[in-house]
């Protein structure tokens, strides 16, 4: 029976596994978004997202503790940099699982992880500002208020150019 065992131990043994997480984590970090399929995205998740938690802490335990698991100078530099500037005031929730299909060779299902505040797509998006609903009858006063504006402004335009004329 497998009572409490919801590790996901994706196929492989446990030091392939810890190596491959640690590799894939590595590459989150340092490009911010990479494909793979969606168990391994689900698997990446739980092993990065207390890594970013703790490189809100700058200090030399956490850093060892970091490097304990990625094994990688740059990815820590890198992590303790920019990325946990970015993630400071985030109480969680650190990585963003997008799935795109199924991949043609196997059918495997595909997705993507990054890291949710370097999606420039998300960020540069203008929010979309809510309109008050409004009822019919005001927005007819409105169009009858614009209107007369349109037309003395119409009116104004060639008195105008007769006048430069004369």
């Amino acid at each position: 029976m497998r009572h409490n065992k919801k590790f996901n131990h994706l196929g492989r043994t446990a030091s392939h596994r810890k190596a491959m997480l640690a590799n894939m984590a590595i590459s989150l970090i340092m490009h911010k978004r990479i494909t793979t399929t969606l168990a391994k995205a689900k698997a990446l998740k739980k092993y990065v997202e207390p890594l970013l938690t703790r490189s809100k802490k700058d200090d030399t335990n956490s850093r060892r503790v970091v490097f304990r698991y990625l094994q990688n100078k740059e990815a820590v530099k890198e992590l303790f940099g920019e990325v946990a500037a970015k993630v400071a005031d985030r109480p969680g929730g650190y990585t963003r699982v997008i799935k795109l299909g199924n991949r043609r060779g196997d059918a495997a299902p595909i997705a993507f992880i990054e890291l949710v505040d370097f999606d420039e797509n998300m960020a540069k998006a203008p929010k979309a500002e809510k309109k008050t609903r409004r009822s019919r009858r005001s927005t007819k006063k409105e169009e009858a208020v614009e209107a007369p504006v349109a037309e003395e402004q119409v009116a104004e335009a060639p008195a105008a150019e007769e006048a430069k004329a004369e």
